[in-house]
């Protein structure tokens, strides 16, 4: 049981994670340096508590992962001030699972069996009708140029986040391992990206909060995979995005049609429906 509620903790603090920060204010730029400053204090402490066998490699891709998390992070917020939450969220972990999933097929092999090919391609289909069904707006021109904008940002974000995953796994990092020297890359380019744009202020401070939110989460999905395995923990962590959708919508005050919305709670659905398929597909 204690598996679930591990496997629970990111869908949660991640899923809550945009929802939050907006709430503590801030532009693009003060939200990801504060939520990286958050992350990087929270693993300080896990560090020592922790205290994992290090190497130069560790330190050098772990860094590299974490800048590629804050390319991620930045822009998905840059994403969030054209599109909203409501959007912005489920398109992006739809986008990240299409991205994941290619490195994983083509570098990685993880579709080996017939099985897994169906199984794959099936989540592959209810993921992208997903990102469309959610992407799907209003007509108005207003819209369209705030819809290419947030593509934009979106696909430089799904680079970044992959590029998190992908080192990491490439190299064969172990996660715990990992925390500190990512922290240390995610505060490195957080700075570098946002030094132009002023971002030491109260709402950096703020959103401290927030990435000590996301913190936990990262550490709950580590806790989680060696007591219910990767295909549940994955899965389950795919589930944050209720939060965000609806959130967006019920908490921030994001205005839907009634079209609007089912298209966008419709494509919520299949991209969770498509994660939870891909988790099977890891067993």
């Amino acid at each position: 049981m204690d598996g679930i509620f591990y496997a629970l903790l990111p869908a949660i603090t991640w899923g809550s994670l945009v929802l939050v920060s907006e709430k503590l204010g801030g532009n693009a730029h003060a939200q990801t340096l504060g939520i990286t400053v958050g992350a990087f204090l929270f693993s300080v402490v896990m560090f020592f508590v922790k205290q994992p066998e290090m190497d130069g490699l560790i330190w050098v891709i772990g860094i590299i992962s974490g800048m590629g998390w804050a390319l991620g992070q930045l822009n998905q917020f840059n994403s969030v001030k054209h599109l909203g939450v409501s959007k912005t969220v489920p398109i992006s972990t739809g986008l990240q699972l299409l991205g994941t999933t290619f490195f994983g097929v083509v570098i990685f092999k993880e579709w080996s069996t017939q099985t897994t090919i169906i199984l794959g391609i099936v989540a592959l289909l209810l993921i992208i009708s997903g990102v469309v069904l959610t992407g799907m707006g209003g007509k108005s021109e207003e819209k369209k140029g705030n819809m290419k904008k947030g593509i934009t940002f979106l696909a430089i974000s799904t680079a970044g986040y992959v590029l998190y995953v992908v080192i990491i796994r490439w190299f064969d990092i172990n996660g715990w391992a990992a925390i500190l020297p990512q922290a240390i890359g995610m505060v490195a380019a957080s700075l570098i990206l946002s030094m132009k744009h002023k971002p030491f202020n109260k709402y950096t401070v703020r959103n401290i909060l927030a990435g000590i939110m996301w913190a936990v989460g990262n550490i709950g999905l580590l806790l989680a995979n060696p007591k219910v395995g990767v295909a549940v923990g994955f899965s389950l962590s795919q589930m944050g995005i209720v939060i965000s959708t609806l959130g967006g919508i019920f908490l921030l005050g994001e205005k839907k049609s009634k079209k609007q919305l089912v298209f966008v709670i419709s494509g919520c659905v299949l991209i969770i429906a498509g994660g939870v398929v891909l988790g099977i597909t890891k067993k």
